[in-house]
């Protein structure tokens, strides 16, 4: 793929987590509006950098009531920490086209570390874009309590998996 910028394909992108209901489920919880930017450096990936930005008041576990719960006080409380962000600060290859991505994660203003694994699932011109684009997968597990949010801990588990899904055209200068 040919270095640059790689931009969110809107209508090609997902970020869900879930976790461990009481034990009976585990929900698949996700946002509506966020993005996602790829600067590739293909000569050197470990040089390449990705951000993440979510709106987090576009939280949506499909039941109304429980989007009110998520965006309240006692767990995102978004009126007053309405973003979430992740910054990609070290890109390592694991495999021909895994790799580990430690950043950033900040959630409420607490700013963590965390490390996705990346999966690179296809790379190659978009035979409908007609652009170079990537589609990658990433998950990571991270402690919720970490980030001010251990409402329900251990009955709802601390254990929280971040999954992501994108497709990444090549953005277009204009």
């Amino acid at each position: 793929m040919p270095p640059g910028v790689y931009a969110l394909d809107k209508s090609h992108g997902y970020i869900t987590f879930t976790y461990n209901h009481l034990g009976f489920s585990t929900p698949h919880v996700g946002f509506r509006k966020f993005d996602v930017a790829l600067e590739l450096d293909n000569e050197n990936i470990e040089n390449s950098k990705v951000e993440v930005w979510i709106d987090a008041t576009s939280i949506d576990s499909r039941v109304d009531v429980f989007n009110g719960h998520l965006n309240g006080e006692n767990f995102f409380d978004t009126v007053n920490y309405p973003e979430i962000t992740f910054a990609g600060a070290e890109i390592r290859s694991t495999g021909d086209n895994t790799f580990d991505i430690t950043g950033d994660l900040t959630i409420k203003g607490v700013t963590k570390p965390v490390t996705l694994a990346a999966i690179i699932r296809k790379a190659d011109m978009h035979p409908m874009r007609n652009l170079p684009s990537i589609g990658v997968t990433a998950e990571g597990t991270l402690s919720r309590s970490d980030f001010g949010l251990s409402r329900g801990v251990p009955n709802i588990s601390d254990e929280v998996t971040l999954h992501i899904s994108v497709e990444l055209p090549q953005k277009v200068e204009n």
